[in-house]
């Protein structure tokens, strides 16, 4: 008899999903694991256990310092079974909200998760670029799959046209989300 598929909803809040383990920091949540991902301890699955895992709006408020991040990526990825799925959905950095909660503590980008890659990391050595070898350095390794960036619905009207490019790189709150896939690999 299969198994149940081990998915996983990080940060979950009051945002609990059927068919996965809600996790939250916050008991008053009430999740179905209380663990403070970042705080240092590991986490409480086996290596290569979990098939599925969602950060929804909350892997901007985790890792403060490096250390922190460090261990969230570190605990990521001995968790995950080779080529499952991360889910990584963050409110955009120049956008509003972003800006006004005190308790976002991360800018996530699909650069920075690039250099989480140990095929970017060799490209980065073979070429002599400066970029941080972060993925040999912490020895994970995942690979972006897919970003996705969601206008905030004010620029919904500029879908498609050639302008909204420099409006996303010019102004704050055009861009309000990104939706990272990450791929595990081992």
């Amino acid at each position: 008899m299969d198994r149940l598929m081990l998915r996983l909803n990080m940060g979950s809040g009051f945002n609990r999903m059927d068919g996965w383990i809600n996790v939250d920091c916050y008991s008053a949540c009430e999740p179905d694991v209380v663990c403070n991902l970042d705080g240092g301890c590991f986490w409480p699955w086996l290596d290569n256990e979990v098939d599925e895992v969602l950060f929804n709006h909350s892997l901007e408020h985790m890792g403060a310092d490096v250390a922190g991040f460090r261990h969230v990526m570190q605990e990521l990825y001995r968790v995950c079974k080779p080529g499952v799925l991360v889910q990584i959905n963050v409110p955009h950095p120049r956008h509003d909200d972003f800006l006004n909660d005190p308790t976002h503590v991360r800018v996530i980008t699909p650069e920075l998760m690039g250099l989480m890659s140990k095929k970017a990391c060799a490209y980065f050595r073979e070429h002599g670029a400066a970029n941080s070898p972060i993925a040999e350095q912490w020895d994970v390794d995942f690979e972006v799959e897919k970003v996705e960036q969601a206008l905030d619905p004010r620029y919904e009207h500029w879908r498609g046209d050639a302008g909204i490019q420099k409006l996303i790189t010019q102004n704050n709150n055009v861009l309000k989300e990104i939706r990272i896939t990450l791929r595990v690999v081992k």
